[in-house]
């Protein structure tokens, strides 16, 4: 996937590693570029002025570079996952709507969210009393606990519960049951270890048993631009649609992502139609600091999808399920081991 670039001039299949970091080598210029291919022939590229760590776990290839765009940027299976310089807009996104719908949040279940920013924002929620973040890969946990240093706090909460476990088998073995479920998974690559955790039969057997009621189930679901919102957001939603009564999505753009990226809320429960005043204020009663993206004003705004877009969401008929799986573009490194 990566490229060497000498004097303005791309050279196939050069010797770039596996989560598509290659040099590059100008007249004027020298260093590491990060490309991230996007379609077969759409590619996303950035500087990396410092390698911080490669590797490959059990479940995925593992970089962390420094960026001069984007500060420091997670990969994982060559795709960004979080950048410092945005992370925020899409964690907020991820955690706060869902939490301020409900009248009451007490306990939170976080699928994935290994870097820590998901948990970090369900702490700052007053009256969140317990956040269970489970995660399969612990190199991903601890590399992300040792280097990121934003989420430094919340990894030594004394609220957190942190479970290296498949959020799945977690989610079967336990008793209790959860306010709110955040789905922070990788998006569902082909070979990768979390398409599974996007199924009908995941949502209706595994996670709406475990929500108390009046709970909310929330997923991160992949790219919601105007050329790629049907790779999987539409599906994903559509899935939930069989399951819940209630699902709301709603999409921010992300600059690190050069894309628009969508979530979905579900639930039993209604959601009520909430002003923007009555947000604000919300927001004001249950944190002890401001938000630096969200607010009555710019929730709404993520809740007003396009038209495009809106009208592929109410006619997607497709289900998610393991055998009939969509994916967006890319592999897992179980794929690639296997190439």
């Amino acid at each position: 996937m990566g490229e060497v670039h000498v004097n303005g001039t791309a050279k196939l299949n050069s010797k770039a590693n596996s989560n598509g970091i290659a040099a590059l080598g100008s007249n004027n210029h020298r260093g590491l570029w990060f490309e991230e291919e996007i379609e077969d022939d759409l590619r996303w590229v950035f500087s990396v002025s410092r390698v911080l760590h490669t590797g490959i776990s059990e479940f995925q290839d593992i970089a962390l570079v420094e960026s001069g765009p984007f500060g420091k940027v997670l990969i994982l299976d060559g795709k960004l996952q979080s950048a410092e310089a945005d992370e925020f807009v899409y964690h907020e996104c991820l955690v706060h709507p869902a939490l301020l719908y409900h009248p009451n949040p007490r306990n939170v279940f976080i699928m994935g969210g290994g870097e820590g920013s998901t948990a970090r924002e369900a702490l700052r929620h007053k009256s969140v009393k317990k956040v269970v973040m489970c995660d399969i890969d612990k190199e991903v946990v601890e590399f992300c606990r040792a280097h990121l240093t934003m989420n430094h706090e919340a990894f030594h909460s004394s609220r957190l519960d942190l479970v290296i476990n498949d959020a799945r088998a977690e989610l079967e073995e336990r008793q209790d049951k959860f306010d709110i479920i955040i789905g922070d998974l990788a998006d569902p690559v082909e070979g990768g270890p979390c398409y599974k955790l996007y199924t009908q039969s995941f949502y209706e057997r595994v996670v709406k048993p475990r929500l108390n009621a009046g709970g909310i189930l929330v997923t991160q679901g992949g790219p919601a631009g105007i050329l790629t919102h049907s790779e999987v957001y539409s599906s994903i939603f559509n899935t939930l649609r069989q399951v819940f009564k209630y699902v709301v999505p709603y999409a921010a753009h992300i600059p690190s992502y050069s894309d628009s990226w969508g979530w979905i809320m579900a639930s039993d429960h209604p959601f009520a139609q909430v002003s923007v005043q009555e947000t604000d204020l919300r927001i004001k009663q249950r944190f002890d600091s401001e938000l630096r993206f969200l607010d009555g004003e710019t929730l709404s705004a993520t809740l007003a999808l396009n038209k495009h877009v809106r009208q592929t969401l109410a006619g997607e008929t497709h289900v998610y399920t393991e055998e009939s799986a969509r994916f967006v573009h890319g592999h897992g490194a179980a794929q690639s081991a296997q190439s």
